[in-house]
């Protein structure tokens, strides 16, 4: 943030605050950042705020909404009740904020794009992490993703059916965050975000995971330390903080300008060594019987409650109520509204509902 005695020194002639930020992002920020003047607007236009610049309305709209607080329940990896100290997807979602701030902030990038992007990119992930993801593409849909679910909630299901009404550049870099098993930089340009800031928080985001998922990993004794290949110590480091610095310093040294372009790249021994880690952790975590084990129980779990609610339209409308979702255009089919539903509430919501609906009630 610019400090306002800084903006008091300019010259500039200013009706606002954020008419100062605008200012010194465009003395400031590299030619390749995306200014907040220059947003290509809302959907929905709207009156400039006083003191924030676009991009800081938007993240102050992801930090305020349901859908951000409910990531404090849901898994990133490893079921929350094992442990206080597991991550959340509350906690990726952080640390993935940080990162992308702080490569932004190096390469003089617009951080608060960065920022509210990464805030963002998580809003419409499934209880039970990954798995319940795979669950809705079994009992819904194929096509069913969570980055595309993001956009459902920012665009619709946010605000009691109002939703939030982002930017585009943040609508766009929440949309195309996401990379699953495929490469970080896609080579489809459809795929690419819009902004060099997009394309940071999809850095971001696997730098993110691949150190806390690891570091759970080993902490829940689902792996040995002993089994991570030695070629990922030797390049990225052996603690949670050697290899996130190792991975930030590398981006930041690797980025070159070409063709009137920022291009983001790591090193080739950093890439490897990032694939060969990202490789383990699929074969000997994410695939592990532990996890494996938990995930059939979450199936079991979130396919009974989604059936469930399809033939109790009482019952699904009840929930929805609590969930403080609505505005569904007219003609939505029950399959959709259901699937809304199921991606949006937390593991807990996902226990106690399913206890509340099958469990036999004791009698007093």
């Amino acid at each position: 943030m610019v400090p306002l005695q800084i903006l008091k020194k300019r010259s500039y002639k200013l009706a606002s605050i954020r008419e100062g930020i605008e200012a010194w992002e465009k003395e400031y920020l590299s030619p390749f950042a995306c200014l907040s003047s220059e947003s290509s607007g809302r959907k929905a236009p709207e009156k400039p705020c006083h003191i924030r610049t676009t991009f800081q309305r938007d993240r102050d709209r992801i930090v305020y909404s349901n859908a951000f607080r409910r990531l404090k329940h849901k898994t990133q990896v490893f079921l929350s009740p094992l442990g206080d100290h597991y991550r959340t997807r509350l906690t990726h979602t952080l640390e993935v904020s940080e990162i992308a701030r702080t490569i932004a902030r190096a390469l003089r990038l617009n951080e608060d794009l960065a920022e509210a992007i990464a805030l963002g990119h998580d809003l419409g992930h499934t209880p039970f992490g990954h798995g319940g993801e795979v669950v809705l593409q079994e009992i819904y849909s194929e096509a069913f993703s969570h980055r595309e679910q993001s956009i459902r909630v920012i665009d619709m299901l946010e605000n009691r059916g109002r939703g939030l009404n982002l930017s585009f550049e943040v609508h766009d870099g929440i949309l195309k965050h996401s990379k699953g098993y495929g490469a970080v930089v896609p080579t489809e340009i459809n795929e690419m975000p819009a902004t060099v800031e997009g394309r940071v928080v999809r850095f971001a985001d696997i730098m993110a995971y691949l150190n806390h998922d690891l570091d759970d990993a080993i902490r829940s004794g689902v792996i040995q330390r002993k089994q991570v290949p030695k070629e990922c110590e030797e390049v990225l480091g052996r603690s949670h903080s050697e290899r996130v610095r190792t991975m930030i310093n590398d981006l930041v040294m690797a980025t070159r300008i070409k063709d009137g372009a920022m291009h983001l790249a790591v090193s080739d021994a950093t890439s490897e060594a990032m694939m060969t880690l990202r490789q383990f952790l699929y074969d000997n975590v994410y695939r592990s019987d532990q996890v494996h084990r938990e995930f059939v129980k979450a199936k079991k779990i979130l396919s009974e409650l989604y059936y469930y609610l399809l033939e109790n339209q009482k019952a699904l409308e009840r929930e929805l109520k609590k969930m403080e979702m609505g505005g569904f255009p007219e003609g939505t089919n029950p399959e959709r509204k259901v699937c809304d539903l199921v991606a949006s509430i937390t593991d807990r919501y996902a226990l106690n509902l399913y206890e509340e609906i099958f469990f036999p009630a004791p009698q007093v």
